[in-house]
């Protein structure tokens, strides 16, 4: 079932996104080579309560086999869901972040990929490539419009310049619940899917790769990395579908102020 929000309802979700953005930014400061995914995981968790909210990752998932950290920390080829620890990060990795939490009984849950240090000029053209399909795809989140819409404008951006486009993850809606109805995948056919309606909220969440679109799970039942051993970026917004232009619930600006990365630079927010 899919939900349409109030506008006092996406008030309390800004705020849960805006939480997320700038939690982010707090573990962005501290992305270098030898940190452990680890040390960022508890940043996080830290910034997170600090703020009187939950995370919401922390304990998501099966009884049997709960998701144990706030962040997913996904490294090169690890495309999501990575689960922080002793891993210290290198000089060259990129490395997706995803966070969600929970502040007033709403969601907010986006991620951004970024570069330890300096890294190939191919690797950089993958983040650059996918953070740009992201806006192609949130541009297509208007009302009339459909979720098939959205992929197909993140598909044909990153396999023009010769990504593959994971099939098997797909972006979602949020509000009350961090998982809702539609699923928003990353292709698709124009005027296909769910139809898209004012007052809808999505996780719009490419995740692309260098090398072939398929993905495998390890052993730990969580991280998801490619096929091919090839990396993988992955950029993610909350916002919500209104007439003519969406509204963009999290931000980037935070991060921006932190990695002055000119590689990522754009006009977005």
């Amino acid at each position: 079932m899919i939900f349409l929000k109030s506008e006092s309802e996406i008030k309390k979700m800004r705020a849960a996104a805006q939480l997320v953005s700038r939690t982010l930014a707090e573990v962005a400061k501290e992305i270098k080579p030898g940190i452990e995914t680890g040390t960022l995981d508890r940043i996080a968790e830290d910034y997170i309560k600090k703020n009187n909210a939950r995370p919401a990752f922390k304990g998501y998932g099966p009884k049997s086999s709960p998701f144990p950290a706030t962040l997913c920390i996904s490294v090169n080829d690890e495309v999501v869901h990575g689960i922080p620890g002793k891993r210290r990060l290198n000089e060259g990795d990129i490395v997706s972040i995803d966070c969600g939490v929970e502040k007033d009984g709403y969601f907010g849950d986006h991620a951004y990929t970024f570069t330890v240090g300096d890294c190939s000029a191919e690797d950089k053209k993958l983040l650059r490539v996918t953070l740009e399909s992201l806006y192609k795809g949130i541009d297509k989140a208007i009302h009339g419009n459909k979720t098939g819409d959205i992929g197909n404008a993140v598909q044909s951006h990153c396999e023009e310049h010769g990504f593959g486009v994971v099939r098997d993850l797909v972006g979602h809606g949020i509000g009350k619940d961090m998982h809702e109805d539609p699923s928003v995948p990353n292709y698709g056919k124009p005027n296909r899917g769910d139809r898209l309606r004012t007052g809808m909220t999505l996780a719009i969440e490419p995740m692309i790769t260098r090398g072939s679109w398929k993905v495998q799970t390890m052993d730990d039942k969580w991280t998801i990395k490619t096929a091919d051993g090839s990396k993988a970026a992955h950029f993610e917004h909350d916002i919500v579908v209104r007439e003519g232009e969406a509204e963009i619930l999290s931000t980037f600006d935070y991060i921006s102020e932190i990695t002055k990365n000119e590689i990522l630079e754009t006009n977005y927010g």
